[in-house]
């Protein structure tokens, strides 16, 4: 996940063809025959030049089938009197992405995406059925905003919503909200690890059911809605 302090973070941070993480994951897939969504991590860009925070997909077999570059940079100044100037150093992605699952065509996003329900609707028009949203809330716009809008990209799409969350205080000196959530595409939630002080991370295991995905978006069709409404909007 994304850090303040970059001097600490650079001399851990490489191009992905140099990092060590990406041979971990592919190993540790293979080791327990899972597929692994990697959260994210920073990595330099292909050529180097600037910092990317990037989402992996791994399957069982340890190959990499899915890759995803944060879109939106987390610019902000908020009324708590914290600022964040992601862009300083991140360069943004490019482009949506969504990959075949064993549990369903998930599509990928992360933290400040959360905010943009065009990508969520953009990832939906790709077939997700799934979408994948690790984050580093801040404290005060977790407590304001995390559960409703967590819950709202699932309504709005008709899609289970997995999103692991980082808790606590960091060596950087930043507070993450935590509450890494499971959401159903009916906007319940299936499962909430709030994170506990003390505690090096929770665990929560919930069901994930192609049948509610179809229920759901039976029952308030925004696809075919959008297709009728005559409007161009």
């Amino acid at each position: 996940m994304w850090t303040a302090d970059r001097a600490r973070s650079a001399v851990h941070i490489a191009r992905e063809e140099d990092s060590a993480w990406i041979a971990t994951y592919g190993a540790m897939a293979r080791r327990h025959g899972l597929w692994i969504h990697t959260g994210s991590a920073p990595f330099l860009s292909d050529d180097g030049s600037r910092r990317v925070n990037r989402s992996h997909v791994v399957a069982a077999d340890g190959s990499v089938v899915a890759r995803y570059d944060k879109i939106h940079m987390f610019d902000v100044s908020l009324p708590s009197g914290e600022n964040w100037s992601e862009s300083s150093s991140y360069a943004g992605g490019e482009a949506p992405a969504v990959v075949d699952t064993p549990v369903g065509r998930l599509g990928l996003s992360i933290c400040y995406d959360l905010r943009f329900p065009e990508l969520y609707r953009a990832l939906t028009q790709r077939g997700a059925e799934l979408l994948a949203i690790p984050a580093a809330f801040t404290v005060s716009t977790g407590e304001a905003h995390w559960h409703v809008l967590m819950r709202a990209r699932a309504i709005e799409t008709g899609c289970h919503v997995l999103a692991a969350a980082q808790a606590g205080v960091h060596a950087d000196g930043r507070s993450t909200y935590g509450h890494s959530l499971a959401v159903g595409p009916w906007g319940e939630v299936l499962g909430e690890a709030q994170g506990v002080p003390g505690e090096d991370f929770a665990l929560v295991v919930a069901p994930v059911d192609p049948a509610a995905t179809e229920r759901a978006r039976q029952a308030i069709p925004l696809a075919r809605s959008r297709a009728n409404r005559g409007v161009d909007l």
